[in-house]
């Protein structure tokens, strides 16, 4: 018999007989009501797990993993208010239901089996997962995550504090909201957490608000790997800046109280606290999962013994609250209830086509208030003596921190945040000054840690800011990739453009750098963010296009709630010169601020018919360095900048080489698994003209004098394009 089915018949058995588990007497606030309803939340959470397997078994619901053991999380729901916002854990379906329990007009078991059916009508996912999350519950959907939630519920609870002192026009959450984050003990192992349990802390001892609530659900096993007893209270009850409490989840009455203690020190204080819950898990991991081909069959029966549903029956007769046979008789109820809706819920649509499922990667735009952005008077006092210098060419650096105070300046919900870009202004100085602009508030030094910067970033997102991390070299990315990946960018596809991420990522990357930093400093890989669905990555090449593409990034992400990273070529920051040493060929003054590149829109030099040169960034540089040499060589070149690498501009790329000749491409990143690749696909397909790419070597990239040895070159474009010519003829 399946584990699922043996607990139930013990359930009707030791209920019908008064066979129950002995424990501590009920104790605390909870009402009899309150606990009434904390029971049924229980009793729903457990008849949809067992439902759930019944779908999966029939060919109507597609993924078992399930909260059974764990739903005294439903006393932690109490606790709560329903404008808290709640990144769970994906074992408690009981704090959804309960939570529901607390929102008038919720239709929570037709909600969360439309989920389990995978139906478009599923009002969270519309179709795509099974996820708990709900809009109106304040409940971002998660799916399986190992931790990933956790650096985004520390942004999200410093969002709070912060809306405050600068309130964005998007604002979500209330100013006495609290953020409920909720994980296992086996996630509270993964890098990821213990990097968000540092940053609550390090925050907390500084004495900045961060009202954020840990609860870890502790069932002593992470598949098949046990925890070590003791290990999370001795891991987290002395953390500094991190309060500690615990309780034992099978007894509600004391999960509500402690729940209730630990919710009013985070509400109070402003302070973050761990509210550790044990638990136990019944039915195995998920669905195909076997506890008793790892577990004795007497240790795993010994934990059905102590069924959390069956405390809360002996609780409640002692209470007064609840006789057994009324709480055997709910039981049932809302288990044939369960299957009845389920009945009905199997007959709504699914999703059928790529348009469909696609329908929710982009997220939808909103409305923002107009602006005419900043007064003169304001501008004036912001950049002081740099007004003088606007009228004269600058180089890329200056001009993108230009363009940042002038939009800082237009739009207060935008903030930066990321390692020294506040005091001393970013590693090359391009956010110099805006921490005297802006203020601490605005201008976020933060740890180093890459998750944590990217969880702020998408946690702030939440309650109404334009967040603009910085992530320090592009190499430092991988270190947190996941976080634009399994969390910015998969959230409006989950939540059916419910919830949204908008936010630019500024990112100092490629190559080029003379004698430093090596692979760590110098990377030219950009696949890892090609290949995310719905992100924007653009890449300019001087310093008017960063200034005038910047202006658009911010819009897309305020306007349009859209993930965008922008990359900027380090080696491009300083330079002055184009052809000859102090041409000052490479600097440009800054646009108006009405200037804009629209996402998509191409930059083309030159019309010759003979070759179009494609490129971005350093390798737009250095074509047209090669240009002059080419026309000396008698061959007539355009050279095109290719500006949005992310979704590729496939119409505005064909339009721009439409009457050459031939086409070489010009790709500063590898040849496996870079840009060229997909221009290369999309010139075949698309035109008949000879094409050919030179790209880098698959290379890391060197210090010192070979740091450019494995990167294309002036030279080297010049001879790939005299081939091209040779061989069209």
């Amino acid at each position: 018999m399946d584990r699922a089915d043996i607990v139930h018949q013990n359930f009707l058995r030791r209920v019908a007989s008064g066979d129950l588990p002995q424990g501590a007497a009920p104790m605390g606030p909870l009402s009899a009501t309150e606990a009434v309803s904390v029971f049924r939340s229980g009793c729903l959470s457990r008849a949809l797990d067992r439902q759930s397997r019944a779908m999966q078994k029939a060919g109507q619901g597609f993924y078992t993993i399930g909260s059974s053991g764990h739903e005294g999380v439903a006393a932690v729901a109490a606790a709560l208010r329903p404008t808290d916002m709640a990144f769970l854990h994906y074992r408690d379906a009981a704090f959804q239901i309960a939570r529901a329990a607390q929102v008038p007009g919720q239709s929570i078991a037709w909600d969360m089996l439309l989920s389990f059916a995978s139906s478009s009508e599923d009002p969270i996912s519309g179709g795509r997962h099974k996820v708990l999350g709900s809009k109106a519950l304040s409940i971002p959907p998660q799916t399986s995550t190992i931790a990933s939630h956790l650096p985004k519920a520390v942004g999200a609870a410093y969002a709070i504090g912060a809306a405050r002192r600068h309130r964005p026009e998007h604002q979500d959450l209330p100013d006495d909201a609290i953020v409920c984050c909720s994980f296992g003990d086996a996630s509270a192992n993964h890098s990821t957490a213990q990097g968000a349990f540092n940053t609550a802390g390090w925050t907390s001892y500084q004495s900045i608000p961060l009202p954020l609530l840990f609860v870890c659900e502790d069932n002593g096993i992470g598949i098949s790997t046990k925890t070590p007893k003791g290990w999370i209270a001795a891991n987290f009850s002395t953390r500094p800046g991190l309060k500690y409490f615990s309780c034992n989840g099978l007894d509600i009455y004391e999960t509500f109280r402690v729940a209730s203690e630990a919710t009013a020190y985070v509400r109070n204080r402003r302070k973050p606290a761990f509210l550790h819950i044990g638990t136990i898990r019944l039915y195995g991991h998920a669905g195909a999962d076997v506890p008793t081909t790892y577990l004795p069959r007497e240790e795993v029966e010994a934990e059905e013994a102590m069924d959390p549903l069956l405390h809360s029956v002996r609780l409640l007769s002692e209470a007064g609250a609840l006789e057994p046979a009324d709480a055997l008789a709910i039981y049932n109820q809302t288990n044939a209830r369960v299957v009845r809706v389920a009945d009905e819920v199997i007959t709504r649509p699914r999703l059928k086509t790529a348009a469909e499922v696609m329908a929710a990667i982009i997220p939808p735009k909103r409305v923002c208030k107009p602006t005419n952005g900043p007064s003169a008077e304001a501008r004036a006092a912001a950049f002081g003596g740099d007004m003088k210098a606007m009228e004269e060419p600058q180089i890329m650096s200056r001009l993108i921190n230009w363009a940042l105070t002038d939009l800082m300046l237009e739009h207060p919900e935008v903030v930066m945040m990321g390692e020294d870009v506040g005091r001393k202004g970013g590693v090359y100085g391009v956010t110099q000054k805006l921490h005297a602009r802006f203020g601490p508030d605005r201008m976020i030094d933060t740890l180093l840690d890459e998750q944590s910067i990217l969880g702020l970033a998408i946690g702030m997102a939440q309650n109404g800011f334009v967040p603009m991390p910085e992530i320090q070299f592009l190499a430092y990315l991988h270190n947190a990739e996941d976080q634009i990946r399994g969390e910015a960018a998969t959230l409006p596809f989950f939540s059916n453009g419910q919830y949204t991420n908008p936010m630019v990522l500024r990112i100092a990357g490629l190559g080029y750098q003379k004698g430093f930093g090596g692979h760590f400093h110098n990377d030219n890989s950009v696949a890892v963010l090609r290949d995310i669905p719905g992100l924007i990555l653009a890449c300019p090449s001087n310093g008017a296009d960063a200034a005038k593409m910047l202006r658009e990034c911010v819009r897309l992400a305020r306007e349009e709630q859209r993930l965008v990273v922008f990359l900027e070529p380090i080696a491009l920051y300083p330079m002055r010169d184009l052809l000859a040493e102090k041409d000052g060929g490479w600097m440009r003054p800054y646009p108006a601020r009405n200037e804009t590149i629209p996402l998509g829109e191409v930059g083309v030099h030159g019309s010759g018919t003979d070759l179009a040169i494609v490129t971005f960034g350093n390798g737009y540089y250095l074509s047209r360095q090669t240009e002059k040499r080419l026309a000396d060589a008698g061959v007539k070149a355009r050279v095109v900048d290719m500006r949005w690498l992310s979704p590729l501009p496939t119409e505005a790329l064909v339009e721009a080489v439409k009457g050459a000749e031939r086409i070489l491409i010009v790709d500063e990143t590898r040849h496996s698994g870079g840009v060229a690749e997909a221009l290369m696909a999309l010139f075949t397909e698309r035109t008949n003209v000879p094409h050919a790419r030179i790209t880098a070597e698959d290379s890391f990239i060197a210090t010192g004098p070979a740091y450019a040895a494995t990167m294309p070159s002036a030279d080297g474009i010049f001879a790939a394009a005299m081939d091209l010519m040779g061989a069209a003829q």
